[in-house]
């Protein structure tokens, strides 16, 4: 269950890129042992806010604590960046594997170089968590010998690697063929049941209402609804988070 201690605290955020306000004072919290997923229409800043709370993009007003750290500060060490990073785990719409190594060395190389552990160290734990998401058979595989979903269970090992207190999910599923999507979602709902704080940018309702927690409905760069996830989902207040549920029925549908 959460605890009173934010994982996450974003107060009237804003982010521009350029003229484009994309964050719009936009508020909010996600407590430890949390999933909450983030939904809305492409454009509303779903993935901004992501990306803000791992410090890919940096906000330009308000204030952002993730994990303890202040993400406000324009000036962030390096050493600050780094822990960040190491314990704030994400995985993206593509897989972003290294094509020239294998499975178990693509999940080998960021405890090594960031982590500081040894090549034996690093194995041990890269088989731990290829045999978590079902792939410990694949360890001496290379990337383009995977499926699509394969390579995205891989992609998750490996930020697992790091062991993270936070994951941050970035559509993992709207690059894979449908018939590929469960086993990924699969993964998701494992760790979500483990305890894992997880926000997971998505689309795939059926799992924000079986396995949030919490969602946040953006539009326009702000929140426009939010609550307990089945419970909005199904009971959506807004004229506009109705209208979206509705096309994604008929999305699902067609």
């Amino acid at each position: 269950m959460p605890t009173d201690m934010p994982a996450i605290l974003f107060r009237n955020l804003d982010k521009y890129f350029g003229s484009l306000h994309v964050l719009r004072g936009m508020s909010g919290q996600i407590h430890q042992g949390e999933v909450v997923a983030i939904i809305g229409s492409s454009g509303c800043g779903k993935s901004t806010l992501l990306r803000c709370f791992n410090r890919l993009e940096q906000i330009n007003g308000g204030q952002l604590v993730v994990n303890g750290i202040d993400l406000s500060k324009t000036n962030l060490s390096r050493k600050y960046l780094l822990e960040l990073r190491a314990k704030v785990g994400m995985v993206f719409q593509q897989f972003n594997l290294f094509p020239h190594m294998s499975v178990v060395e693509n999940l080998c190389l960021a405890p090594r170089q960031v982590l500081g552990q040894s090549r034996p160290e690093s194995r041990e734990t890269a088989e731990f968590y290829l045999n978590k998401v079902g792939l410990i058979e694949k360890a001496k595989a290379y990337p383009d010998q995977l499926s699509g979903g394969q390579k995205q269970r891989v992609a998750i090992a490996r930020s697992l690697c790091m062991k993270p207190e936070i994951m941050l999910f970035d559509e993992p599923t709207s690059a894979l063929d449908p018939e590929l999507v469960g086993e990924v979602l699969l993964v998701m709902k494992q760790l979500a049941e483990e305890g894992m704080t997880m926000v997971v940018v998505t689309h795939e309702m059926h799992f924000a209402k079986g396995v949030a927690n919490r969602v946040l409905f953006l539009n326009k760069g702000q929140v426009e609804e939010e609550g307990n996830a089945r419970e909005v989902l199904t009971h959506p207040q807004s004229d506009r988070l109705r209208a979206f549920l509705s096309r994604m029925s008929m999305a699902e549908v067609s």
